[in-house]
């Protein structure tokens, strides 16, 4: 268990500028996951926190003891990696006692630490197999368990279940976060994808470019993104964004125009907008209806089936029309089947205001869902 605090931390190699200045706290028994784009800095973030980088400038706090310049080994971590970096010559239970070892623990000590490994994460009918007769699944977790007998403050994952496959990581999700629950130790997570990070997080930080986005809760991340950025990262599909220009404007409402064809009123104060200033009207796609179930308040939109996809349970249809490029909705697939879409279909679409979002012209957030 451990809580971490990061001053102004720089990290640049020669000319490049990878870190740019980023302040966070992670509080003891917290999982955070760090998630961007590829080359935003979250592996890098990682490394720093871990000892295996120093930062250019900045401090690294663990337990408000000051570690920035101390050694991997002196900050009571462990660290997991994509790759499962296991001694091929060694069996399961030697790959997991190995650390132990080598730290000279007793026997006995040491036999108590893998044993209890072993059995959280249902390893123990394994021991004596080697890297090699197991499965992916199976090695990631011979990791994780080797990093648990060392009884970690803090525990950091790089990319843990980048190299398996779409049921194995399921599998893992769920086992990192029981393992979360059981040890009840701090967590730092980086991934690139977001439903892992939705899915094991209690707290989340976007990167991009080296800053730091937004930092939140999947929830508040989710329904209340501070600019288009976060909005279109976090979610599956992602989120609608249509460009719509302002009609008018005042203390309690904006209307805005889409491509003068439609018009929606928001419940914005648009004090500080005027007629004719160009916003991003955002929309996720499981805000979008093909009945009115809303009432008087709803907005329709004409649009053109593009493509459906069917995938059993659900079903996302892209459309598009002469004043929206692009809009993807989210159906039951029965849905989709009952009503028999296809392609070049026509059909209506309708939201209400409430699960409007609104950026401005510079893609920061001014108007996000209600609660």
């Amino acid at each position: 268990m451990a809580h971490i605090i990061l001053k102004n931390i720089k990290k640049s190699y020669g000319k490049v500028d990878v870190i740019k200045g980023i302040d966070l706290e992670i509080n003891d028994q917290e999982f955070v996951a760090f998630v961007g784009p590829s080359g935003c800095g979250k592996s890098t973030l990682l490394r720093i926190i871990s000892g295996l980088e120093t930062p250019s400038s900045g401090e690294v706090f663990i337990d408000n003891k000051d570690v920035t310049n101390d050694a991997p080994a002196d900050r009571k971590i462990a660290m997991v990696f994509q790759s499962y970096a296991l001694y091929p010559q060694m069996t399961v239970k030697e790959n997991m006692s190995f650390a132990l070892s080598i730290a000279k623990e007793s026997k006995a000590i040491i036999e108590e630490k893998v044993q209890y490994a072993g059995k959280m994460l249902k390893l123990d009918h394994l021991f004596e197999r080697l890297p090699k007769e197991l499965s992916g699944g199976q090695r990631q977790r011979v990791a994780i368990g080797r990093a648990i007998v060392r009884n970690p403050k803090l525990f950091l994952f790089d990319e843990p279940l980048s190299n398996l496959d779409a049921e194995l990581r399921v599998d893992m999700r769920i086992q990192i976060a029981e393992l979360h629950r059981s040890l009840q130790s701090s967590m730092v997570y980086v991934t690139h994808d977001q439903v892992e990070a939705m899915t094991l997080a209690d707290k989340i930080v976007v990167l991009r470019d080296g800053i730091i986005e937004q930092t939140g809760t999947p929830q508040e991340l989710y329904e209340h993104p501070k600019n288009k950025f976060v909005a279109g990262f976090l979610g599956s599909p992602k989120m609608n964004f249509i460009p719509v220009k302002v009609q008018t404007a005042n203390s309690q409402s904006v209307i805005v125009n889409i491509d003068e064809t439609y018009q929606v009123t928001l419940p914005k104060s648009g004090e500080h907008l005027s007629p004719g200033d160009d916003l991003l009207l955002g929309i996720r796609p499981e805000h979008l209806y093909l009945q009115n179930t809303i009432g008087q308040d709803s907005n329709k939109l004409n649009m053109t089936i593009n493509v459906t996809e069917y995938l059993g349970s659900s079903a996302y249809i892209h459309c598009t029309s002469s004043a929206i490029e692009k809009l993807t909705l989210i159906i039951s697939a029965e849905n989709m089947l009952n009503k028999s879409l296809t392609a070049s279909q026509d059909i209506d679409i309708f939201f209400h205001n409430q699960y409007c979002h609104l950026f401005d012209k510079n893609h920061q957030a001014l108007l996000t869902v209600e609660n």
